[in-house]
């Protein structure tokens, strides 16, 4: 099973980093995460019929491809997804790398509300996109980040650790249905 993970965050101690490293040590699948920062700004001239998209495009759209299932991880910024996050979708909107790819979102937040906006952004985004989004893999994760350890940079929370394995739990079981 690959497990292809898309991280929202740049910062190197974000709390959705903490919570991508805790998800992808939680299982057995074999995992990546795709290095949104090397993609160029979208621009739909730069990915025509008659021209190769940029090595990053390209490298990102055949790691989707390859993936059985895809975590997407994202915080929320200003009520909403966060730039790199959206860079990265908008490039992979016209191609048909999700079209009914089992894909879970999490997003966490310090915020009581948590990532709410970007959270239901995101899940509408990818439907769009044709991507199978299982609402059983899908959480919001408010005030994530008083339960992290600065040291490892993964949740130390129990009840969090549990409701990801749970989450994770039944990507993979979708995504298991369908190879």
């Amino acid at each position: 099973m690959q497990l292809l993970a898309l991280n929202g965050s740049l910062r190197a101690r974000s709390s959705n980093g903490a919570v991508l490293r805790s998800a992808l040590a939680l299982t057995d699948a074999t995992s990546a995460v795709a290095d949104l920062g090397a993609l160029p700004h979208f621009n739909p001239d730069l990915d025509t019929e008659d021209a190769a998209p940029p090595a990053p495009v390209a490298a990102l759209r055949r790691a989707v491809a390859e993936a059985d299932a895809v975590l997407v991880v994202s915080p929320e910024y200003a009520h909403g997804v966060p730039g790199v996050l959206k860079n990265a979708l908008d490039w992979l909107v016209g191609s048909a790398e999700f079209l009914d790819k089992p894909t879970a979102v999490l997003t966490a937040s310090p915020s009581p509300a948590g990532g709410e906006y970007a959270h239901a952004q995101l899940r509408e985004t990818l439907r769009m996109m044709s991507a199978d989004v299982i609402a059983d893999a899908c959480r919001n994760l408010t005030a994530i980040a008083p339960k992290t350890d600065p040291a490892t940079g993964t949740v130390t929370d129990p009840a969090t650790l549990r409701d990801l394995r749970t989450a994770l739990a039944a990507l993979l079981t979708a995504a298991a249905t369908r190879t």
